[in-house]
């Protein structure tokens, strides 16, 4: 009687547990859940064992704000097309008017002939140039190789992470010792780079970089300890992302979207300030015309800046929604060999449809976060003196940091679950506490690991680009300017894998704790590593490590 009884009485707890019930629709057995000691010892812990990946219909969830962004949204397009409908198209003549005395208005001077300053001649002899030239293939065939580039990155960290990572750390110091001697022994060498830098500054900078080399080092050796955990973690990450090779076309996608979405906008920007009129202004008796824009064009430019700022983030927190659902589809698939079918279209979806929302709550808050630090630095930089200052600041910066923490995982745990932003944050940070995880700790050394891998890489494919120029073109001098640019532009490609992989991280370790709450081991590989992750001692022990050994 007692077994039959027993599916009632579980979803009984679950249900009266927790306003949010039922949490997710699909659930897997707990051992736990028929100890009666662990039910009236703590029943609270009941409603989390349902905790899982949600792969049933998810309800609309923070509908206010998805609302508000689209309203946003509407008004900048709104605005936009009326200014680029009311503009004034003499905005640009304003030397071809006069002041009339007799009307005191400005009028159009039928003698005046509008002298612009041809640059036809400019434009054709800028883009025959060779520099121009060189520039501009040098940075598509960067883009063009930066993408097996991050394939063979890719392949390296998921089958020779520990090779990798060892090979690369020496060339953490190298690299920065050789940019810096080579460029101290040329500019000396050089008359005009000695004119420009003089002896004193060449010395204070090549100080000043050894000194940064040394930070480094010591970084390296203080953490040295860890570098072994972090091989690992890097080598679960790159696995999870080989089987989902599809965010790579997903991902870059969504990204082109929203320089779609921004370029409209930049027209309305264009063509709003010139909305206004030419007005005469008078100064020492004397009255001339001049331009005064339309007093709401500073407000539309504040409007259309804050939403593209704002969507900025919501493209962020999508990207990493997507990449949450489609690695916990991953994680908790029970077949380890093969990847669950239509997992990135179903995160995807979930990010457009049901919790789109919760994307747009997500990215207000880091846009809001962002703002509100570059005030505080700006006002940082003017110095502002006074107790009542220095408080505002503290104040302002724990809030922001606060802000940080509360949103450290919870859009993964969204991903995953499909809850409210809000229910999110607290589920996400109170799993993590009753399982002993830091909520703020995940392994911050292989993001800088990581960076120095690509930084590594860059300045590599930098070197010997421009070998070749000097090889094979006549730019001279410049070649060093367009190598240097390619080794942006292929650094910001392989950062954004790095971007990648680190939501990668923080998705595998929420799902590992989500296993560790329920007691089970969906992939063993990943508890095997994440099991030396550092725990909080001061917190007591969670019932499914009470019953379950992980």
């Amino acid at each position: 009687m007692s077994s039959s009884e027993e599916p009632d009485r579980a979803g009984l707890l679950h249900d009266s547990s927790s306003p949010t019930h039922p949490l997710l629709s699909k659930s897997y057995p707990s051992p736990s859940v028929s100890e009666p000691q662990a039910e009236s010892s703590e029943p609270d812990q009941t409603q989390f064992l349902q905790i899982s990946y949600n792969y049933g219909p998810r309800p609309l969830k923070d509908l206010p704000f998805l609302i508000l962004f689209l309203l946003v949204v509407l008004c900048t397009f709104g605005f936009g097309i009326f200014a680029v409908v009311n503009r004034n198209p003499n905005s640009s003549s304003v030397s071809s008017y006069s002041y009339d005395s007799s009307s005191t208005s400005c009028v159009k001077n039928s003698t005046a002939s509008l002298k612009q300053q041809p640059i036809s001649d400019y434009l054709k002899l800028s883009s025959s140039s060779h520099f121009f030239k060189d520039l501009i293939w040098t940075l598509v065939i960067t883009l063009i190789l930066s993408i097996p580039f991050s394939w063979l990155l890719l392949l390296l960290l998921k089958n020779y992470t520990k090779q990798v990572v060892y090979a690369s750390l020496p060339f953490f110091v190298v690299m920065p010792i050789f940019f810096d001697v080579y460029w101290f022994v040329a500019c000396t060498v050089s008359s005009s780079c000695s004119e420009v830098f003089p002896l004193v500054y060449r010395i204070l900078l090549l100080v000043f970089v050894f000194l940064f080399i040394g930070v480094i080092v010591w970084i390296i050796v203080a953490n040295w300890h860890r570098i072994e955990l972090t091989v690992d973690i890097i080598g679960i990450a790159s696995h999870s992302l080989s089987r989902n090779l599809g965010l790579f076309v997903v991902l870059p996608c969504l990204t082109f979207s929203l320089v779609v979405y921004y370029a409209p906008i930049v027209v309305f920007l264009v063509f709003a300030r010139l909305n206004g009129k030419i007005v005469p202004r008078e100064s020492s008796g004397e009255y001339s015309c001049v331009w005064k824009q339309d007093s709401w064009v500073p407000a539309y430019y504040t409007l259309a800046i804050l939403t593209m700022l704002w969507s900025a983030t919501a493209m962020v927190e999508l990207q990493v929604y997507v990449i949450s659902g489609t690695i916990a589809q991953w994680y908790f698939a029970k077949d380890d060999d093969s990847t669950p079918k239509r997992s990135i279209r179903s995160s995807l979806r979930n990010a457009l449809g049901p919790s789109s929302g919760t994307v747009c709550l997500s990215g207000l808050l880091i846009c809001a976060v962002r703002v509100v630090r570059a005030a505080v630095d700006g006002a940082r930089q003017e110095d502002l003196q006074g107790i009542v200052n220095l408080m505002l600041r503290c104040c302002v910066n724990a809030l922001l940091t606060a802000i940080d923490f509360l949103n450290k995982f919870t859009i993964n745990f969204a991903a995953i679950t499909g809850e409210a932003y809000c229910t999110s944050a607290r589920m996400t940070y109170e799993l993590l506490k009753r399982n002993l995880l830091s909520a703020v700790f995940v392994e911050t050394v292989s993001t800088r690991i990581l960076g120095g891998i690509v930084f590594v890489f860059s300045a590599i494919y930098a070197i010997v680009a421009c070998a070749i120029l000097k090889a094979v073109s006549n730019l001279g001098a410049d070649a060093y300017f367009v190598a240097a640019l390619a080794w942006v532009l292929l650094i910001l490609v392989l950062g954004f894998f790095v971007h990648v992989l680190d939501n990668v991280i923080d998705t595998v370790y929420v799902c590992y704790a989500i296993d560790r709450d329920r007691g089970e081991v969906c992939k063993q590989e990943v508890h095997e590593v994440y099991v030396n992750l550092p725990i909080r001692r001061n917190q007591r022990p969670s019932l499914a490590n009470r019953t379950v050994g992980v």
